[in-house]
């Protein structure tokens, strides 16, 4: 067997061999020699191990994972492919083959810089770094806060300040068919909404054997192309459904002379699983923790003597958490899927491998060149009672068991169009929070104007900067007594109500704006009404992202300033203080410099740099997200933009935020950044002859 491994003017890989198992382990192999740093800090993370070459700061995550049982899960979930499906089992170990020579003799210069040496990785290492990425994606913290804000501000306070919150994912996605392009093909465009990384999250990549040719972004440290695709003859594109598939469990646990027991449904006390791991801090003393697992799932808060204050209940013995998510409980991810993609020709192959998909629970579009269409939801979503959806629920007490798994639904298109952007979409009846609906009406809006649309037309949609949502605080601007305000309050609500509603890194209007709003999100943190719920429980640090109070009314900001009442809070004097503050110091500049980029890096580049200002908000459809009331950093946006053909896959394009390479220095590390910024995208190349041979391999 053999392949070879080419690259395009971006240094994008592109990947030749004689068959699939081949081809995997070139995936591997390229994606290790590319982005070997990277991978190797998403294993370490995936087996709780970041502390110790990252530093304490890691520490919380890394017990996480550890009391989650995340690589168990992981070796559990390989071990029932290599029973029910061999193949996929032995393309996985091929990828890994790939990876490992790749990262023998790696000479990252972050390696040295940690004091580590590249690792070995296992054949369940990609199931366990799949696992890792998608732990939080749904959100399963959300109920955390949800009790905090019910038990300190009342029942009431969990419609209130329902939104997306400080959201870990997102997506926007369009599929236009046949009937309404020049072209008489579906065109399919849209862009994954996630924390910005350097190197970034996705892989722009093809993998082209015998049996199949596809052009997609992969995760690095995953075999295959899961997420975005083009195979020739069929596209397909995933947003993420904001279903709800993770449940918490309050669980009363005891020590016995015999280990330590927790309290079932019907009033038996239970064995639990137990048993201890010592996490590894560099700089510091090694951790160890206690890993518990009742029969609902790992506990991950807490344990036999409570939580230390968190979820306070009178009477009974001291309460844990324990986390229940679909893997742990069915030893499957969904990784069956991934072989029948990329072997897909149609809408009908991709709806047969979607049916196997597991983790996390996606909108999947799909468009095929005969002029077939798909819009569904794939993925693994239980049935069990309303109450396990909301928020914590109590493991003693029955009525929350699981009982089966809800059937995906699926939707239509309408006059040609399908639009999915986390809105209450075909996935309503699965989830409890979606995002507004403003990013998906918007896109809508945008493609009526135009009764035929190209490939080449879609990057104005991508780029839309659009803020439908700051009508509920201009709405109480209007409603200010001018008079009543001093002149120069008076001006900048003028020029407020007069601003298009554009967050444009050049416009001093939307700077204005943004700094109303994060001066209203932090005087309303302050009413004593609701700064009863600023303490956050004392769960660990890795949940405070979902605990913390300002930006959660950073991002409910709308449906706060909207409802009938707040608490008997005066909104109105609320937003007239935090206007006279604004027009007293108005910002200096425009949008783009403060609203600036802010990766995350495992280490702090050797070369800091001014990282570039931004246009887009949260509610954008570009959405690039600052943190009302904290600051106007984006650490969330765009993680790639494509644009999929179905008439010429050629005619497809892409980008992503830094560049195909992980290697600093690397002429392909940053060189798609101003296309990215400029909301332009590089060409899909399909042309072997243009594309220039790396190596034989």
């Amino acid at each position: 067997m053999s392949g070879a491994i080419f690259r395009d003017a971006w240094g994008i890989p592109h990947l030749r061999a004689d068959g699939p198992r081949e081809l995997a382990r070139l995936q591997g192999l390229v994606t290790a020699r590319d982005r070997g740093w990277q991978i190797e800090v998403e294993r370490h993370r995936a087996q709780g191990a970041s502390a110790s070459f990252l530093g304490a700061g890691e520490l919380s995550w890394d017990v996480l994972v550890r009391r989650a049982r995340l690589a168990d899960t992981a070796r559990r979930c390989f071990a029932r492919l290599e029973e029910h499906d061999p193949e996929t089992a032995d393309w996985i170990r091929a990828y890994v083959t790939g990876v490992n020579e790749g990262l023998h003799g790696h000479d990252a210069p972050e390696f040295a810089r940690a004091g580590v040496l590249p690792g070995r990785w296992e054949p369940w290492t990609p199931l366990a770094v799949w696992l890792s990425t998608h732990l939080l994606f749904a959100g399963f913290p959300a109920k955390l806060w949800r009790d905090h804000a019910a038990a300190r501000l009342g029942a009431d306070a969990v419609g209130l300040f329902a939104t997306d919150g400080p959201g870990t994912s997102g997506s926007n996605g369009w599929l236009v068919a046949g009937e309404r392009t020049v072209t008489g093909q579906g065109v399919i465009a849209g862009d994954p909404h996630r924390f910005i990384e350097d190197p970034g999250v996705y892989q722009q990549i093809r993998l082209s054997c015998p049996e199949f040719d596809v052009v997609g972004l992969a995760v690095p440290g995953v075999p295959g192309i899961a997420h975005f695709g083009h195979t020739g003859t069929v596209a397909w594109a995933i947003t993420n459904a904001m279903a709800d598939y993770q449940d918490l469990y309050r669980e009363r646990l005891r020590r016995t002379g015999a280990g330590t027991e927790a309290l079932g449904p019907d009033g038996v006390w239970r064995r639990a699983a137990r048993h201890t791991e010592t996490v590894e801090v560099a700089g510091e003393d090694p951790v160890e923790v206690e890993v518990v697992e009742t029969e609902r799932g790992p506990v991950v808060i807490g344990g036999p003597e409570g939580l230390d204050g968190g979820v306070p209940e009178s009477g009974g013995p001291p309460l844990a958490v324990a986390l229940r998510y679909p893997p742990r409980v069915t030893g499957d991810l969904g990784f069956g899927a991934l072989l029948p993609l990329l072997r897909a020709r149609s809408v009908a192959d991709v709806d047969r491998a979607a049916d196997l998909w597991a983790e996390p629970v996606n909108v999947v579009l799909a468009a095929d060149t005969e002029g077939g269409t798909l819009h569904r939801v794939a993925g693994r979503v239980p049935v069990r009672s309303d109450a396990n959806r909301v928020r914590l629920v109590p493991a003693w007490e029955p009525g929350h068991e699981w009982r089966g798994w809800h059937e995906p639904p699926r939707a239509g298109l309408d006059e040609g169009v399908a639009v999915m952007a986390n809105q209450r979409g075909p996935a309503a009846a699965l989830g409890v929070e979606f995002a507004p609906p403003h990013r998906a009406r918007r896109i809508a809006a945008l493609l009526a104007r135009r009764g035929r649309w190209s490939a080449a037309d879609m990057a104005a949609i991508h780029t839309d900067t659009h803020l439908a949502s700051a009508a509920a605080l201009l709405d109480h601007l209007a409603a200010l007594n001018a008079p009543d305000l001093t002149g120069p309050a008076s001006a900048l609500r003028a020029r407020l109500l007069a601003w298009d509603r554009h967050m444009d890194a050049g416009s001093a209007d939307a700077a204005a704006f943004a700094a109303l709003r994060g001066a209203v999100v932090r005087r309303l943190a302050a009413e004593p009404a609701l700064a009863a719920a600023a303490a956050p429980p004392p769960y660990p640090d890795v949940f405070r992202p979902w605990l913390a109070l300002v930006p959660r009314i950073g991002f409910a900001l709308e449906h706060l300033l909207a409802a009938k009442d707040l608490f008997g809070i005066d909104r109105p004097a609320v937003v007239r203080a935090a206007l006279e503050e604004v027009a007293a110091a108005p910002p200096a500049g425009a949008w783009g410099d403060t609203h600036r980029l802010a990766p995350w890096r495992a280490l702090p580049p050797e070369d800091p740099r001014e990282e570039p200002g931004l246009s887009g908000d949260h509610d954008c459809v570009l959405c690039t997200s600052a943190v009302p009331g904290i600051t106007d950093l984006a650490a969330r946006g765009p993680a790639a933009r494509y644009v999929w053909d179905l008439a010429r896959r050629e005619d497809s394009r892409w980008v992503v935020p830094h560049g195909a390479s992980g290697r600093p220095g690397s002429p392909h590390h940053r060189d798609q950044q101003p296309l990215w910024l400029a909301g332009d995208l590089a060409p899909v190349v399909t042309d072997w002859a243009l594309l220039t041979k790396e190596t034989d391999v």
